[in-house]
């Protein structure tokens, strides 16, 4: 395979490509050379982190001729687990797989002047994903210390309960006792892999993964950002 590629970037040269082009064909076709026999023997591994994932909060304030309406929602910190798998295919370059799994709960409250009609109501909320990332480390595979920085995409599924309504007043417009929704995430995470032995690593990691707010949606007057979920995790690497 290596002669092949580099045969094929010696005949690409005999063309009428600009320099500029024959210098990125080369620079692609030189690294391939040496990449595609060390992706040959990638490296597998699994792992279980858990820690303490965290939502963005969101409000809204709209002026009407009546006073202002104002919506918000708060959320608690909560649980956060991450069951990951992949491999290793240089010493640089990842590929992972990811269930990542959270719980926050939650407080909304809304108000408007007109009769006195506001709520404040305290739920649930979940959150499961499936990410497929790609890390790209700084240090090599054999490194005792190796940070990297990911990024991947993938599909969450979010839902929400209602537990309690702690207050309300006149007739305010309610989120639904239950709501959930499917929608594509943005994964971004930074973390390090610290060497306990030959096959077994530490990895701390801390990401943030965006989405559709569909908690914002539902406030009255709905919310306008975009869902973040921070998450802080700690577990074990296994490498075969």
């Amino acid at each position: 395979m290596k002669n092949f590629l580099c045969c094929s970037m010696k005949r690409g040269f005999r063309g009428d490509a600009s320099p500029v082009g024959r210098l990125i064909l080369f620079l692609v076709l030189y690294w391939m050379c040496f990449q595609v026999p060390v992706m040959a023997q990638a490296v597998p591994f699994v792992g279980i982190q858990g820690g303490v994932a965290t939502l963005s909060s969101d409000a809204r304030a709209v002026l009407t001729p009546q006073g202002l309406n104002t919506s918000v929602y708060t959320p608690a910190n909560g649980p956060a687990i991450n069951l990951f798998g992949g491999a290793h295919l240089t010493d640089y370059l990842s590929v992972q797989g990811s269930y990542i799994w959270n719980s926050n709960d939650l407080t909304l409250s809304s108000s408007s002047p007109i009769s006195n009609i506001f709520y404040q109501q305290s739920r649930t909320s979940s959150q499961a994903a499936f990410i497929v990332d790609f890390l790209v480390y700084f240090r090599r595979l054999n490194s005792r210390l190796r940070p990297y920085l990911a990024v991947g995409t993938g599909i969450d599924h979010f839902a929400s309960r209602q537990e309690q309504l702690k207050a309300s007043g006149g007739t305010p417009v309610l989120p639904p006792v239950r709501f959930s929704s499917t929608h594509a995430v943005l994964h971004v995470p930074v973390g390090i892999d610290v060497a306990l032995t030959h096959r077994v690593a530490f990895r701390y990691s801390f990401s943030e993964t965006i989405r559709h707010n569909d908690i914002g949606g539902q406030l009255s007057p709905p919310g306008n950002r975009s869902l973040a979920n921070f998450q802080n995790l700690f577990g074990i690497v296994f490498r075969f």
